[in-house]
């Protein structure tokens, strides 16, 4: 059953999703063509360069992603108290980075004097274009439609590039959170292209580890705690999400297939989650979880919210988190 993408994103269930989007049938985004043997690897920075440029303008953060031969991940989060403050002024500025805008919008920018009912349209498309700014799907469309016109004009083709716009998961509590972006995080290390989070190029976790070395976190990413009671941040420590991932990444190698470890990561009692059914959530067969991913009572409120009776990922929820 097809469901309207205004139903799946939502923010007023939760401000965090999982967005992934796969190259139409043989296209290469970002890896090697062992047919031709040509290289599509110097395309994975024309996804992070947008991304940066998009989390310039919208109220959308980036908690975490991954860039893979023919297929990106990206774990998403809607800022809309950053969003509603700006002024009607700051909105328009910011929609016209990416966009021309009518003729009058332009001429409010100039500072040219404006009468009263056009006065009254500034503050229409600035209500329309704040609301786009704090939409999943119109980020998500100006990352793509940028990555399929630059890809088409290299390969000298038209057409199609995505399999369709996107797909998008709904991150219902924390440890739905946690399971997404450790899933995305490990996507290089579980598709066995590297060994470990620091050598997987073109992730979230490496940057990450990057600028904790160097004593801070990278700005354009949406930052994660470091002391308690941060406002405005990931709701997990960032040292315990770094043991995490090495954790899982050490314990799902091929050589050590659904071993546990004796001494867990904390993080995982805290949210009180079974280390067996996680290691099965990260194994590289995919997602367990479609839609929606948070406990079952999240998942079931979700279901009806969108008119389902049932969400896969139910049966698997049950056994990864405690209720």
């Amino acid at each position: 059953m097809t469901t309207a993408r205004s139903t799946l994103i939502d923010p007023s269930s939760t401000p965090y999703y999982h967005c992934m989007a796969r190259c139409v049938r043989q296209a290469f985004l970002c890896g090697e063509d062992h047919l031709t043997n040509k290289n599509y690897e110097h395309r994975k920075p024309w996804v992070v360069d947008r991304l940066k440029e998009l989390t310039a303008v919208f109220a959308i953060e980036v908690c975490a992603y991954a860039i893979m031969p023919n297929h990106y991940h990206v774990v998403l989060h809607i800022d809309a108290e950053h969003g509603g403050s700006w002024s009607e002024r700051e909105v328009l500025q910011r929609w016209t980075q990416l966009f021309d805008g009518p003729l009058l919008v332009q001429h409010f920018l100039k500072g040219s004097p404006l009468d009263k009912s056009e006065r009254l349209q500034i503050t229409e498309f600035a209500a329309e274009y704040r609301q786009r700014l704090m939409s999943i799907s119109w980020f998500m469309r100006c990352l793509n439609e940028h990555l399929a016109h630059k890809a088409n004009e290299e390969d000298q083709c038209k057409g199609r590039f995505w399999e369709g716009r996107f797909k998008s998961q709904a991150l219902l509590d924390e440890a739905a959170l946690l399971s997404c972006m450790a899933y995305v995080d490990l996507n290089p290390v579980r598709a066995g292209i590297a060994t470990m989070p620091e050598t997987s190029d073109f992730t979230a976790i490496q940057e990450r580890i990057e600028q904790w070395q160097e004593g801070g976190q990278k700005d354009w990413l949406k930052p994660m705690q470091t002391r308690k009671k941060q406002q405005g941040v990931i709701p997990f420590a960032l040292a315990d999400y770094f043991e995490l991932v090495d954790w899982t990444g050490r314990a799902i190698r091929d050589d050590k297939r659904g071993a546990i470890a004796s001494q867990l990561p904390s993080i995982i009692h805290r949210l009180g989650m079974n280390p067996s059914e996680w290691l099965n959530t990260m194994q590289p067969y995919g997602n367990r979880f479609v839609l929606g991913v948070g406990r079952l009572k999240a998942l079931q409120t979700f279901a009806e919210k969108i008119g389902r009776r049932w969400l896969h990922g139910m049966v698997a929820s049950r056994r990864l988190f405690a209720d």
